[in-house]
């Protein structure tokens, strides 16, 4: 093997690059990455970096990594097709690449809501370094923000505003916090802190419009109540990126179907990290896990079976959080 092409250059895309150096591949290695950033850290955007100054992220690696290990890092530039036969990649530019294996660390993104006024530009995420300065530079101005989504990253935005002495309506479809992810109790503690905060949070209340109005809006719910705001965040989960996957025919159910060696239906392509849907040891058929820990674990076992060592991933999975 002697051509390893990585899409995405997220936690998983870059451990996978520094795990084949470290396990001694010696053919080439070729990043791509959709963001004309150095690789960095996501979990700090809504803990310790929107809490601090801003200014420049906290890098996975320092660029002169790149350079003393010869991974060939392209940034800003996004892969738009795989020709499985050729075993080649275009990206956006037109130049393709020639790969032995690829390996697909393409992450998620935000799930857009489909109601009306989501998709203003005035209204707030935070998934990436941009989301996150976007947030910095317009609450200098706010007095109130709705939320929509009671999850991790809502939760998080959430300290972040009450922490600026910012009003914060958590708007939350489920009966409790975080229903997703944690048991009952760990909900019910959630509930007490942000409660303790001085957090408004709602509860089996379901988003129907957001109107905006001389930078204003106001939150319409499916019962008809309204919350208005000087902003609206918007934090209703993310879903794979799956869609490269899928028009070149790999099979794709919530994610890119892997095996447990996290093999795709191809064996010269790989998948790993938010984006790929994978046998649990746990006893489910497939599941995907958003988790910094899960993707660099995948991609160490990716490495291993590059480089001869084959075996299957059975990480315990975990995460973590931080208000």
């Amino acid at each position: 093997m002697e051509k390893i092409v990585i899409i995405g250059a997220g936690h998983g895309g870059v451990e996978l690059a520094v795990a084949l150096r470290q396990r001694r591949f010696a053919g080439s290695v070729t990043l791509v990455s959709d963001e004309a950033e150095l690789p960095y850290h996501r979990p700090p955007l809504s803990k310790d970096y929107l809490k601090g100054a801003g200014g420049d992220p906290l890098l996975l690696k320092a660029e002169s990594f790149y350079v003393q290990n010869a991974v060939n890092l392209k940034r800003g530039r996004r892969a738009v097709a795989i020709d499985r036969a050729a075993r080649t990649v275009r990206l956006d530019d037109g130049e393709t690449l020639p790969y032995d294996h690829l390996a697909l660390a393409l992450g998620a993104r935000n799930r857009a809501l489909p109601i009306t006024g989501a998709d203003h530009p005035d209204t707030l995420e935070l998934r990436d370094l941009a989301h996150a300065r976007e947030i910095m530079r317009r609450s200098k101005g706010l007095t109130r923000v709705a939320i929509i989504g009671g999850g991790f990253i809502g939760l998080e935005a959430a300290a972040f505003f009450r922490e600026k002495g910012i009003a914060v309506d958590i708007i939350e479809l489920a009966g409790r916090l975080m229903a997703r992810a944690v048991s009952p109790p760990i909900s019910d503690y959630f509930r007490r802190f942000h409660d303790a905060m001085g957090a408004n949070i709602h509860f089996g209340a379901q988003a129907a419009s957001i109107a905006h109005e001389d930078g204003k809006a106001v939150v319409g719910l499916k019962d008809g109540r309204e919350f208005a705001a000087d902003a609206v965040l918007i934090a209703a989960g993310i879903v794979p990126n799956t869609e490269l996957a899928a028009e070149a025919g790999l099979p794709i159910d919530n994610g890119i179907l892997v095996d447990d060696r996290l093999l795709t239906g191809d064996p010269a392509i790989s998948a790993l990290g938010d984006c790929a849907a994978f046998p649990c040891v746990h006893g489910e058929r497939c599941m995907r896990l958003e988790s910094v820990q899960n993707a660099v674990d995948q991609a160490r076992c990716i490495a291993k079976r590059l480089t001869g060592e084959s075996e299957p991933y059975a990480a315990l999975p975990w995460f973590w959080s931080r208000f």
